[in-house]
C-alpha cells in the first residue's frame, strides 16, 4: 500500500465562505434573519422585506438605518469584517445582534448579492456586488440588500429545501418573532408582490397589545397576564398566558434575552416547572417574555445561528425565572384583569382585594365553613383532608334539578361591590354551582374547585411544617459515576433540605439513609438519580417537591367534595369565597378549568335580546 502525501495549503476564500455558509445559511429564512438583524443593529426604525418564490429567486431587505460609509462598503463583503467588535472585551459584552462578520460574505458566496447603502454624510449612495465591484448609486439614507438566485452555485443545497409554501412559512414566522422582539420598529413583508404583513412601530402599551393580537391572535391578549419584575440584576417582563389558555403544542412560546430570540434548555425547564401543577398533561404554556441582564452575564457566542446562549450564573437565572412566573401564576385570582382589559394592569396579577378594586365586606357574604388545616405527618395529612370535607346538608342523595336561592340574594347588574365570583343561586345536577355576579353568570365545577383549594392548603401546611425526613429501616445503596458521587457530596446540605440524607460509601457508591416522610415507599434509587441529573444540568431540583405534590394532589382529589353531593347555599358561597382567596384556583390540580364566566350580553345574544 503506497502512501500518498498531500501538501498543506490554504483554502480559497470563496470555498471558505461557502463552508461558513453551510452553518449560517441553512435556508432562505436564515438569510432574512441575518440581514434583518443587521438592519436592527444599524438603528433602523422601518424595515421592508420582499421575497419572491419563498426567497429562492429573490430576497430584498430595505431599511432606514444609518447606513455604511462609502469608504467602508468595499469591506462589507469581506470575511470577519465588522463594525461591532474591536477587542476581546467587546466580545464579552455583546449588545448587538450580529458580531462575527460572517453573514454577508457567506450569503454572497452562494448567491448573487448587491448591497447599496448611504449615510447622512455621503453625497450619494454606494453599491457593491458579490464580485466586489464598487460603484456609485442613487439611494436614500439607509441600506438595501438584494439576494438573487440563492444556492445557484450549490445545487445540492437547493435539493434540501422544502416546498415554496413551507419555506415562506419559515420566513413569515421568523419576521413575526423579530417583530415581537422590537416593538419600536415597523415591519412590512411581501411575497411574490402580495403584502402579507404590515406592522407600525408600537411604542405605547395599547399599540403593543395590538401588535400582540395581530401576531399571536386576540385570544392570547384576552387570556394573558402582564408582568414586570426585577431582582438581583435581572429584569423579566412581558406576557404569560393563563393556564386555561394552554396549547396542544409549543408553538406560542417566545423568549428573548437582551432582545435576542433564543431557545434555551435552562429557560424552558424553569418555565415548565412554574406551570407544573396548573397544566393538563401534554399541554404547553403560551408566553412572550423578555429577560434583560448585563451582557457580561450571558455568552451569545455559542452557536453559529446565535439561537443558543450560555448564562454565567445559570442557577440564579433559573431560580429567578421559576420564582417570578410561579408567583405571577399563583397570585392570579378570580376577578383579576387580563393584560388585554381596558382597566389597568399590574406587574404580578392584581388580587381581587388590591387597591383600585371595590372591596366587599364580610357582612355581605354568607357564613363560611371552617376549612382549617394542619399537617405534621402523613397520617395527619389524611386526617386534615377529612376536616376539609364540606358538611352534608340533610341526607346524602343526588341533587336532581337545581336548588334555588332566595330573592333577597339577587345581584343588581353592574354592582361592583359584589365578589368576583358572585353569590350562589343554584346547584346543577349535583356537579356545578351556578352563581350570579355583576357581569352575569358564573358556572363552577365544585369538585375541581374544592380539589384545588384542598391541594393548595395542604402544600401551605407542608411548607409551614417543613420537610420532615424519616430514616430507612434498610439503607439503599446506589452505584453512581464518580461525577455523580462528587456532586452528591457537594450538594449534601441541599439534599438534606429535600429530606434525603445521603452518605458516600466510596468513590462510586452512595447510600440513602433517610427519605421524606411523605414519600415512604417511593423508589429511592430512581429519585436520587433524577435529583442528581437535575443538579448536574440546572443546579437545583424540584423532584422531591414534584413527587410530594403528586401525592398531595391524589389525596386532594379523593378528599374533595364529590359529584351528586348536595350543598347548601352557605356551603356553595363558602366555596366561592375560598376560590377567591386561593392561588391557582382557576384550574384544578390536573390543569382543567374550575369556572367560567358568562357575560349578560353573551346570554342576551342567545335569545336575540336588544337586536
Amino acid at each position: 500500500m503506497s502512501n500518498t502525501f498531500r501538501r498543506v495549503h490554504a483554502l480559497p476564500s470563496v470555498l471558505i465562505n461557502q463552508i461558513a455558509a453551510g452553518e449560517v445559511v441553512e435556508r432562505p429564512a436564515s438569510v432574512v434573519k441575518e440581514l434583518v438583524e443587521n438592519s436592527l443593529d444599524a438603528g433602523a426604525t422601518d424595515i421592508d422585506v420582499a421575497v419572491d418564490q419563498a426567497g429562492v429567486k429573490r430576497i430584498r431587505i430595505r431599511d432606514d438605518g444609518h447606513g455604511i460609509l462609502s469608504d467602508d462598503i468595499g469591506l462589507a463583503l469581506s470575511r470577519h469584517a465588522t463594525s461591532k467588535l474591536t477587542s476581546l472585551e467587546d466580545l464579552e459584552r455583546i449588545a448587538s445582534m450580529g458580531f462575527r462578520g460572517e453573514a454577508l460574505p457567506s450569503i454572497a458566496s452562494v448567491s448573487r448579492l448587491a448591497l447599496t447603502s448611504r449615510t447622512a454624510d455621503d453625497a450619494h449612495a454606494t453599491m457593491v456586488d458579490s464580485a466586489g465591484e464598487v460603484s456609485a448609486a442613487a439611494h436614500p439614507v439607509g441600506t438595501t440588500l438584494e439576494v438573487v438566485d440563492l444556492f445557484y452555485n450549490t445545487p445540492a443545497r437547493r435539493k434540501f429545501l422544502k416546498t415554496e409554501k413551507t419555506e415562506f412559512g419559515h420566513i413569515e414566522q421568523l419576521l413575526r418573532r423579530i417583530a415581537l422582539a422590537r416593538f419600536d420598529v415597523g415591519f412590512r413583508l411581501t411575497h411574490n408582490g402580495r403584502e402579507v404583513l404590515r406592522l407600525a412601530p408600537a411604542m405605547q402599551r395599547e399599540q403593543q397589545l395590538q401588535r400582540l393580537a395581530q401576531l399571536l391572535g386576540k385570544g392570547f391578549v384576552e387570556n394573558c397576564l402582564e408582568l414586570d419584575h426585577e431582582a438581583a440584576g435581572l429584569h423579566l417582563w412581558g406576557w404569560v398566558g393563563l393556564p386555561t389558555f394552554s396549547r396542544s403544542q409549543a408553538d406560542m412560546q417566545h423568549f428573548f434575552v437582551n432582545g435576542r430570540m433564543v431557545r434555551d434548555k435552562l429557560v424552558a425547564h424553569a418555565i415548565r416547572q412554574a406551570f407544573q401543577d396548573v397544566l393538563f398533561h401534554g399541554r404547553h404554556p403560551a408566553y412572550v417574555l423578555y429577560l434583560e441582564l448585563d451582557p457580561v452575564l450571558v455568552d451569545v457566542n455559542v452557536h453559529p445561528t446565535k439561537h443558543e446562549v450560555r448564562f454565567r450564573e445559570g442557577r440564579l437565572v433559573h431560580d429567578f425565572l421559576f420564582r417570578t412566573l410561579h408567583k405571577v401564576i399563583g397570585e392570579s385570582r378570580p376577578g383579576d384583569l387580563p393584560a388585554g382589559s381596558e382597566e389597568g394592569v399590574s406587574s404580578t396579577a392584581q388580587s381581587s382585594f388590591s387597591p383600585g378594586r371595590p372591596a366587599y365586606t364580610q357582612a355581605a357574604v354568607p357564613p363560611q365553613q371552617s376549612l382549617g388545616l394542619s399537617v405534621r405527618d402523613k397520617q395527619a395529612t389524611y386526617e386534615a383532608v377529612n376536616r376539609l370535607q364540606m358538611p352534608a346538608s340533610g341526607r346524602q342523595q343526588p341533587a336532581v334539578g337545581i336548588q334555588q336561592q332566595s330573592d333577597e340574594m339577587q345581584v343588581p347588574v353592574g354592582d361592583e361591590s359584589v365578589p368576583p365570583l358572585g353569590y350562589a343561586v343554584a346547584q346543577l345536577h349535583g356537579i356545578y354551582i351556578l352563581a350570579e355576579n355583576s357581569e352575569g353568570m358564573v358556572v363552577v365545577d365544585m369538585h375541581a374547585a374544592h380539589e384545588r383549594i384542598t391541594y393548595e392548603r395542604m402544600k401551605l401546611a407542608l411548607e409551614e411544617g417543613g420537610m420532615r425526613s424519616q430514616p430507612l429501616l434498610v439503607p439503599v445503596s446506589v452505584d453512581v459515576s464518580s461525577r455523580e458521587a462528587e456532586l452528591a457530596r457537594e450538594c449534601r446540605d441541599q439534599l438534606l433540605e429535600l429530606g434525603m440524607e445521603i452518605d458516600a460509601l466510596g468513590k462510586e457508591k452512595l447510600v440513602i439513609r433517610s427519605m421524606p416522610v411523605y414519600l415512604q415507599g417511593a423508589n429511592a434509587e430512581q429519585l436520587l438519580r433524577d435529583i442528581l441529573a437535575d443538579l448536574a444540568v440546572h443546579g437545583n431540583s424540584q423532584r422531591v417537591a414534584e413527587n410530594i405534590n403528586e401525592m398531595l394532589g391524589t389525596i386532594a382529589c379523593h378528599g374533595s367534595v364529590r359529584a351528586n353531593r348536595r350543598l347548601t347555599l352557605p356551603e356553595m358561597n363558602a366555596l366561592l369565597r375560598d376560590m377567591e382567596e386561593t392561588e391557582r384556583s382557576g384550574q384544578c390540580n390536573h390543569g382543567r378549568p374550575t369556572w367560567v364566566q358568562l357575560g349578560l350580553g353573551e346570554i342576551d345574544k342567545w335569545f336575540s335580546r336588544g337586536q
